[in-house]
């Protein structure tokens, strides 16, 4: 049985960083059992319909700008599986997921940030998904749901995301390890809710959660959404435990929440 994740990928200056939070993703890419396989759903890719890949190796999709030079060096060759791409589609039809099939879109640094951190040789099966921040909570939870069963089969779901990331409330040249305490508050509030598993308030964070509109901002709630993916693929256990919070920039949250047992 392998666990569901939830990682904040932070700015994609982290790929080329060493501080608290990589080496955290170092060791516990090294902590988890091998996977056969990794389901990734990132915060970078947004689709109306739910979208599943199926491709042969990966390019590296580089989805940002104004980084040096060494980010659009690096490369992430991950190669996929028609086998488990098949069975993720069995299982959204018998659950009547609508869904389509990518077969050309490579990762994306939500995704590759994450996976190169945790399995640094890009030897693992990868099927990259989408997210959308158009569904509400419950929906975007039953998503998760329904893919629960993998997780028996040594497939180890990860969603990437942020559970505190308002862009236009980072301060890039303050980075000396102070909080807001607005971020803190929100991020508080989450895990009582989330080690509670208790859903219905987290569906309704946006009202409940105190500086919600702030720490999710409407043009960004891409990136928190993934939270909810993630507990969905857990929810026959409801188990949670927060593994790791740090913070850049005064309130870019880095959350790594576990859901299930790794057994």
């Amino acid at each position: 049985m392998m666990p569901a994740l939830f990682v904040a990928h932070g700015a994609p200056l982290l790929a080329i960083e060493n501080n608290e939070y990589t080496q955290f993703l170092h060791s516990l890419g090294k902590s988890l059992p091998e996977p056969k396989a990794i389901v990734l759903f990132s915060a970078h890719w947004e689709s109306a319909v739910q979208k599943v890949s199926n491709v042969d190796e990966f390019e590296t999709i580089y989805d940002f700008g104004g980084f040096p030079e060494a980010l659009y060096r690096i490369k992430y060759p991950a190669k996929g599986s028609e086998a488990i791409t098949q069975e993720i589609t069995e299982l959204f039809a018998k659950q009547e997921v609508p869904f389509e099939v990518d077969t050309t879109r490579g990762l994306d640094h939500g995704a590759w940030v994450v996976l190169r951190m945790l399995y640094p040789d890009a030897d693992i099966p990868v099927i990259s998904m989408s997210v959308n921040p158009r569904l509400t909570p419950e929906e975007q939870f039953e998503i998760g749901k329904s893919l629960s069963s993998l997780r028996e089969k040594d497939i180890l779901v990860i969603a990437s995301g942020g559970t505190v990331h308002n862009l236009r409330a980072l301060n890039m040249g303050s980075d000396n390890g102070t909080v807001d305490q607005w971020a803190l508050d929100f991020d508080q509030w989450l895990e009582q809710h989330i080690n509670n598993w208790d859903v219905e308030s987290l569906f309704q964070y946006s009202a409940l959660a105190p500086n919600a509109q702030f720490a999710v901002p409407p043009y960004g709630n891409e990136h928190f959404i993934p939270l909810f993916y993630a507990m969905g693929a857990a929810d026959q256990e409801k188990s949670a435990k927060l593994l790791h919070r740090s913070y850049r920039y005064g309130n870019l949250s880095h959350s790594v929440w576990q859901f299930g047992e790794a057994e």
